[in-house]
């Protein structure tokens, strides 16, 4: 009971953080970038914790924090243009996304 409660309450943190993080960057797309580079980070640091605290942080915290339908949403829309110097800047904003939340989880998991 007090884990789903829990869960809730972490889940409903996470959403609020990431609407704060992705409302401060005009473009939208940098602080979905962002939010899911540290969600990657703070999941690797949660990789050997506890099954309650794992559930609660990371799949309910974590899980409404980071976003992939956001990023996806954003890769389309930086690609939503026949000029390909704009796809160019989706390309980039995938590889970068990916990178960092790799390299951050990595790290996390690496401090943890």
């Amino acid at each position: 009971m007090l884990t789903g409660l829990g869960f809730v309450t972490a889940a409903g943190l996470g959403a609020a953080l990431r609407l704060a993080a992705t409302e401060r960057w005009p473009g939208g797309h940098l602080g979905t970038m962002s939010v899911n580079v540290v969600g990657s980070f703070t999941l690797g640091l949660l990789a050997g914790a506890d099954p309650t605290t794992f559930t609660i942080i990371g799949m309910g915290g974590l899980g409404t924090f980071t976003t992939f339908s956001t990023f996806a949403a954003d890769a389309v829309g930086l690609a939503g243009t026949r000029v390909g110097s704009r796809r160019g800047r989706s390309v980039g904003h995938v590889v970068n996304t990916l990178v960092l939340g790799v390299g951050a989880a990595a790290l996390g998991l690496t401090i943890s």
